[in-house]
């Protein structure tokens, strides 16, 4: 009777071990229909634009136009600094700019006077040349000449004195004949007066030779002034010959004056930029975060002001395992979780993957060449963007955590 027993509770037991077997299997059925084609981690968290507003110049914060948490828009005031050095260096550097300005004018001025003086003084020196040259000939054909008219009255002078001395011969022999009266006293006289004649001729011709020596000396010295009139003349064109070196030179330094122009208008330029960058307003619209500046603190270039967050334009980054991504693919479906909303869910979808996983991106990334090397599986960011029209509200925020299950079917 007790086998009986045993034999019968144990065929009671059998169906519901069975039924429990078959209600498992459902369910474990059930639960990987539900699980296949889904990628899911709660390693994920909402991201956006954040900006940090710094200054671009140094300064004194003279103005904070918004607070903490403030909305504002592309455009707005967020701070303002001391303006007035900047303003003075606006004005030092139009000063300088008109200064550079006038000067640039005055030596542009100078290049055409220069290149007509040039030519003037080149055509004058090759003039002045050309003319002492024909002064030279002139003078030593005045010498020439002067020299032949010497010769000429040299030998007159000699023809002269012969007859004179001729003549005084003809009276002395005549002396005699005439204090004898062989001769008539008119033949005499006739000698006598023909000799004086003789000599007055040849004193006469002295004179014509003394003048042909002075004419000579004063032609010689005309030549020599004339020598001297085109070696000036000479060394005149010679000095011109310079012109073109120094009207380069004048147009260099007129380049030098419109290049000088130039950098003082780069200079004004900049001071102008530097003022405009005394306010400092917000690039894009968003709201303010972590507000670091109070009104006369002092900043210097490139420090952080303030942050700026654009809430218009979020997504999600799910930093997934290697071993999940085999069937993500770009564009597919997105449920998101926001802890933050008490479980709210938002649809989106798959953006990019990223080109690296966050292990590489780390300050000490790992090195898996060294001897103590331990396999470690590693997650991969997935960029997921929401549907457009979702939060309406700007009610998510970066830095939320969220739960995102990826249909991978």
């Amino acid at each position: 009777m007790a086998d009986e027993a045993t034999t019968s509770a144990r065929g009671g037991r059998l169906p519901l071990i069975a039924g429990a077997v078959v209600v498992i299997a459902v369910i474990a059925g059930v639960w990987a229909w539900l699980s296949a084609g889904k990628e899911s981690t709660d390693d994920a968290q909402v991201d956006g634009h954040i900006t940090q507003l710094a200054t671009r110049v140094g300064g004194t914060i003279v103005k904070v136009a918004v607070g903490d948490n403030q909305h504002v828009d592309a455009g707005t005031v967020v701070a303002q600094l001391d303006p007035r050095d900047y303003q003075v260096a606006v004005d030092r550097a139009r000063a300088e700019l008109a200064d550079a300005e006038a000067a640039a004018a005055a030596a542009g001025t100078g290049v055409p006077i220069a290149e007509v003086s040039t030519r003037s003084d080149v055509h004058q020196a090759t003039g002045g040349v050309e003319e002492a040259q024909a002064g030279i000939a002139v003078a030593d054909s005045q010498v020439e000449a002067a020299k032949a008219q010497l010769v000429s009255a040299t030998a007159r002078v000699r023809e002269r004195e012969a007859t004179a001395t001729k003549a005084a011969r003809d009276v002395e022999r005549l002396r005699p004949l005439v204090a004898k009266e062989e001769i008539p006293q008119q033949q005499f006289d006739a000698a006598v007066a023909a000799a004086d004649a003789s000599r007055a001729a040849a004193d006469a011709s002295r004179s014509d030779v003394t003048a042909g020596e002075t004419a000579i000396a004063v032609a010689q010295q005309r030549a020599i002034q004339a020598r001297a009139t085109a070696a000036r003349a000479t060394a005149s064109l010679e000095s011109t010959r310079t012109a073109p070196e120094q009207l380069q030179a004048t147009r260099a330094r007129a380049s030098a004056a419109d290049a000088r122009v130039k950098q003082m208008q780069a200079a004004l330029a900049q001071a102008e930029l530097n003022l405009e960058r005394t306010t400092i307003t917000a690039p894009s619209a968003g709201t303010v975060s972590r507000k670091m500046i109070e009104v006369g603190q002092v900043v210097q270039a490139g420090q952080p002001l303030m942050a700026l967050v654009s809430l218009a334009d979020v997504w999600v980054v799910a930093n997934f395992k290697e071993t999940q991504l085999r069937n993500v693919r770009d564009g597919q479906r997105v449920t998101i979780e926001v802890d933050g909303l008490g479980g709210r869910e938002f649809d989106g979808h798959v953006d990019s993957v990223a080109a690296a996983t966050g292990a590489r991106f780390s300050l000490l990334p790992p090195e898996n060449a060294t001897g103590n090397y331990v396999k470690v599986v590693q997650r991969v960011p997935v960029k997921i963007v929401l549907e457009p029209g979702q939060d309406p509200d700007h009610q998510l925020r970066p830095g939320m955590s969220v739960f995102p299950t990826i249909y991978t079917k």
